[in-house]
């Protein structure tokens, strides 16, 4: 049997098998065939559009679909050759001349080239591109610095910027960068998303809503050909559900394993992976209306919640308290001079009364999960018990994480005044440039929900993005981290070291500190 076939005919089996051996309580019943990898996810994608999507949940699917200019180099977050072999950058930091490689055809037949990405930025950043329409473009902040893409010859691209950028690189090797079919894009239109078309090692089978998306190998590719026959990535939303298959043996291999559920998989029929990374897990604060518009109730919310708690207690020790809105793996960028806001409710208590807030109700948006969303039900409702322990009345509402993504990401003005967020970066600058500056607010297409806004830290991003000396990039976003520590327009609750599990059939699986699931050398006996 083919594993398309497979996949088509017995998915219900496996989980049936699987339902039947947790019942009983005798794992491994389910049984998935050689050469077909079946991943648990938290949740359903999106969208297979690279441009369209901004969760790392879609992006471990399409990085093994697409690839992009440049690529990490395994285990790290610098930036090595692609779909272009070399590059060069002019001396003020404003024109990117790449080399691409030669030979490489997307999936459906049509060869990579410098008109394909072309194609790939104009659409992206030119709202007069035919099919510009086929977005949405949520991070074409990445290369809002492109002020032109041209074409040189057929397998030479440049870039002209309209001033130095400094993540350039890195963004293009962030899946955003993935370049895309554009005789599949101009086929399916506004549907590209779900007929998806790239250069990578696996090509599109098919996805069949809320059970699976199935990848098969590309006979054609350019480079060394994939491991197994077909991967089926299956949204399973309940963490513990995914731990319940994994171990009866309905799933190969599941990503953000609850902590409590680790010591689970240790044995010699699982192996379990850890990989630290650029991660920050912090609750959004609506700074634009209600209790924390006031300075001092977001900083009594930073002290009134137990974080080292939550850490040790909830997270089994799996992460460390976060400081501020730039992760420690970011070591040259990274103020170490900071400490996290102690625990102390009385502080909290204080400042509440100084403010009026003593009573407040708050409604807080928490997801039953997503992308390095850690556990977020546990942790909302610690967060919400240490809140209320200061005088705060907090209301939770929980949300599937698509739909809850769709009520966070446009703003909370008028719906929340708190909520969960998790993100997983490739650059100092990417979170808080999306995410802190008074031109990031959603209605100006960004990720500022909460409304934040200081001058000062404005005027500092804008500076260390175009700076192409590292050292005063590190002393910009050192000084930035500081304000906005001071300002605390989130509560800034942990940086984690994400994990999988995989069975004893998976061999050469590695994560990486991009958080991205690359599958390609991945072995399925």
């Amino acid at each position: 049997m083919k594993p398309i076939e497979w996949t088509r005919r017995s998915l219900f089996a496996a989980a049936a098998g699987m339902a039947m051996a947790a019942s009983l309580g005798a794992p491994a019943l389910a049984q998935t065939p050689p050469g077909v990898l079946i991943v648990g996810q938290i949740a359903e994608p999106k969208s297979l559009d690279p441009a369209a999507v901004t969760a790392v949940n879609d992006f471990r699917i399409l990085v093994n679909l697409y690839e992009g200019l440049l690529q990490y180099a395994p285990g790290t977050l610098e930036v090595a050759p692609a779909l272009a072999e070399s590059w060069d950058v002019s001396e003020d930091g404003t024109v990117y001349t790449f080399n691409l490689r030669e030979g490489v055809t997307f999936h459906d037949g049509t060869p990579f080239n410098a008109e394909a990405v072309k194609f790939n930025f104009d659409r992206m950043l030119n709202e007069d591109h035919p099919y510009h329409d086929t977005g949405p473009f949520p991070l074409a902040f990445f290369f809002s610095a492109v002020q032109e893409t041209t074409v040189v010859d057929d397998l030479t691209v440049q870039f002209t910027l309209n001033e130095p950028y400094a993540p350039f690189l890195s963004n293009l090797a962030y899946p955003t960068g993935l370049m895309v079919s554009p005789a599949a894009v101009e086929a399916h239109g506004a549907d590209f998303g779900r007929n998806p078309a790239g250069t990578g090692p696996f090509k599109f089978a098919e996805w069949r809503s809320n059970e699976a998306v199935v990848i098969e190998k590309n006979d054609d590719y350019w480079g060394e050909p994939a491991g197994t026959d077909a991967v089926v990535f299956r949204p399973i939303t309940d963490a513990n559900t995914r731990v319940a298959e994994m171990l009866a043996g309905g799933i190969d291999m599941m990503v953000e394993v609850p902590p409590t559920a680790l010591s689970e998989f240790e044995g010699t029929d699982f192996t379990i992976v850890e990989q630290a990374g650029p991660h920050v897990w912090f609750l959004i604060l609506n700074a634009k209306e209600g209790p924390f518009a006031d300075k001092r109730v977001r900083q009594a919310a930073n002290y009134a919640i137990n974080k080292e708690a939550i850490v040790n207690d909830v997270l089994e020790g799996t992460a460390d308290v976060a400081a501020g809105p730039i992760p420690p793996a970011f070591a040259w960028a990274y103020n170490e001079d900071l400490d996290p806001y102690p625990y102390d409710p009385a502080r909290a208590r204080e400042l509440l009364a100084e403010a009026g807030a003593e009573g407040a109700e708050l409604t807080f948006y928490v997801t039953e999960g997503g992308s390095g969303m850690l556990d977020p039900i546990p942790m909302g409702t610690a967060i919400q018990a240490d809140l209320k322990a200061v005088g705060l009345d907090v209301k939770i509402e929980t949300y599937e994480w698509n739909t809850f993504l769709g009520e966070v990401n446009p703003g909370l003005e008028g719906k929340a005044d708190m909520a969960e967020m998790a993100w997983m970066t490739n650059d100092p600058d990417t979170l808080p440039f999306l995410a802190l500056r008074t031109e990031a607010w959603p209605e100006a297409g960004g990720f500022n929900s909460g409304y934040y806004s200081n001058p000062e830290v404005d005027a500092l991003l804008e500076e260390a993005r175009v700076a192409t000396d590292q050292g005063r990039r590190a002393e910009l976003y050192k000084e930035m981290q500081a304000i906005v520590q001071e300002d605390a327009p989130w509560v800034f609750v942990a940086n984690w070291k994400q994990n999988a599990v995989t069975s004893d059939k998976v061999e050469n699986f590695g994560l990486e500190p991009s958080f991205l699931l690359l599958l390609r050398d991945v072995v399925k006996n």
